[in-house]
């Protein structure tokens, strides 16, 4: 059945889904016209709202560049590498290599988004030499792990109303991750998801007419070329000395923070982590420089596209498109369906704002009132709203554009797939948060 469904899927988003950067402008221009019908605001007014708030992420975006960079350099290592490539032989067969990839997808998202972005695509690729199989459904397949990663350990709402000093303490408090990432419910999710999408990704294989393959002489990384007589400069970008100097002083940085100081997790933290080992992996200066240019391509689409995001939120936020959004779906919920309804008001909102941490500014003014008023249970429905976000990246191309740089493939490719696998997540999901 799924494979009967995949298929027109798979034709419709070929010949219909744009570029991501066409997506993103199609998003610009629905959100300010929404804006001005809705909100009964100016055009005035909604090109200031776009304009102030087009460059109003650029850390975030920086941040983000750093994921995939730091990220790739790391999974590039010849230890990660080395390690891709024996779990890679594990997989005998293209039904084993999908279900393989999904699995490592699903538990490195969920220990960290940015990782598992990465690391799912590069043991995608590393499948694909040792393995006959559907190129497209396999990178769909790395990429479907995404969904879980606001439910896990780098989930930025429940990690957000975990900390002290939140910008919701005086109406909440402090809501450990005992009742958001570790709660019954949403571990029960997880696992779920855990068992049920790797037989859904493998349902999916497309007949062998029907298949797209690639040629795995392609897949291979170009040696990095050494000097028979090098200049004094090449001898120090060849050298492990610097390399492991300043790599162990970062890392001694990293113990001390940890260790010492009792610091936790955060994005930069984490981008310092994958940064310093992949100096230190990588051996010499010049393997990581030769790991950077190559992970460095596929940043092209965040930095081109973030600021548009950015853009698009000034408007949800400002003219109060997604406060008006979010209560919609509330004036119509119960203290039992709030969830839900969080839930699917959060999976819109997202396709209009791809960030966790910024949709939770857009919708917590909203869904915290209404879950007190309701009597619902709020670590539930703040979950809810983080479930949502991550759903819905199945749809927003936005999130893909890393996987896609390192598969060398575009949106279209993958998306047909991606939206069979929206189908599936969106109920069990929508049952884990309402029955559970």
């Amino acid at each position: 059945m799924l494979q009967f469904l995949s298929r027109p899927a798979v034709k419709l988003v070929e010949r219909y889904l744009p570029d991501p950067y066409i997506f993103v402008l199609l998003l610009t221009f629905i959100a300010a016209v929404a804006a001005m019908l809705i909100e009964q605001r100016s055009p005035v007014e909604v090109m200031r709202y776009w304009g102030d708030g087009f460059w109003s992420l650029l850390t975030f975006s920086m941040q983000m560049l750093l994921v995939l960079v730091s990220g790739f350099m790391l999974a590039n290592t010849p230890p990660v590498k080395k390690g891709l490539s024996r779990l890679a032989a594990l997989a005998k067969s293209p039904g084993s290599a999908i279900i393989l990839v999904t699995l490592v997808s699903l538990a490195a998202s969920w220990i960290n988004w940015g990782f598992g972005l990465v690391i799912g695509a590069l043991f995608a690729k590393q499948l694909a030499k040792v393995v006959r199989v559907d190129y497209r459904l396999l990178i769909a397949s790395a990429y479907s792990g995404f969904v879980i990663w606001h439910a896990g350990l780098s989930g930025s709402i429940p990690l957000t109303i975990a900390t002290a000093g939140h910008f919701t303490e005086d109406t909440i408090g402090i809501v450990p991750t005992s009742e958001t990432i570790f709660a019954f419910f949403n571990v029960a999710i997880v696992i779920a998801l855990l068992i049920i999408m790797p037989l859904v990704n493998r349902a999916m294989m497309p007949f062998e007419n029907e298949s797209v393959y690639v040629d795995p002489a392609l897949l291979e990384e170009k040696p990095t070329v050494v000097s028979d007589q090098p200049r004094p400069a090449e001898r120090l970008e060849n050298s492990p000395i610097l390399a492991w100097v300043i790599g162990l002083f970062g890392i001694a940085w990293l113990v001390d923070h940890f260790v010492f100081r009792g610091g936790g997790l955060n994005l930069n933290v984490i981008n310092f982590s994958f940064l310093f080992l992949a100096i230190v992996l990588h051996g010499t200066p010049r393997k990581l420089l030769d790991s950077l240019n190559e992970a460095i391509k596929g940043g092209a689409g965040i930095v081109i596209q973030f600021p548009f995001y950015a853009g698009i939120m000034a408007i949800m936020v400002q003219s109060g498109l997604a406060a008006t959004l979010s209560e919609g779906f509330v004036s119509i919920a119960t203290a039992d369906s709030l969830p839900f309804w969080s839930f699917i008001s959060a999976g819109i909102v997202n396709l209009f704002v791809p960030s966790g941490g910024g949709q939770w500014a857009v919708q917590a003014p909203v869904m915290i009132p209404a879950a007190q008023a309701l009597g619902a249970d709020l670590p539930r429905v703040a979950m809810a709203v983080a479930w949502g976000d991550a759903w819905t990246n199945m749809l927003q191309p936005f999130w893909a554009l890393p996987v896609l740089a390192i598969a060398g493939l575009k949106a279209k490719d993958i998306m047909g797939f991606c939206l069979v696998q929206l189908l599936v997540t969106g109920v069990i999901i929508s049952l884990g948060l309402t029955l559970l």
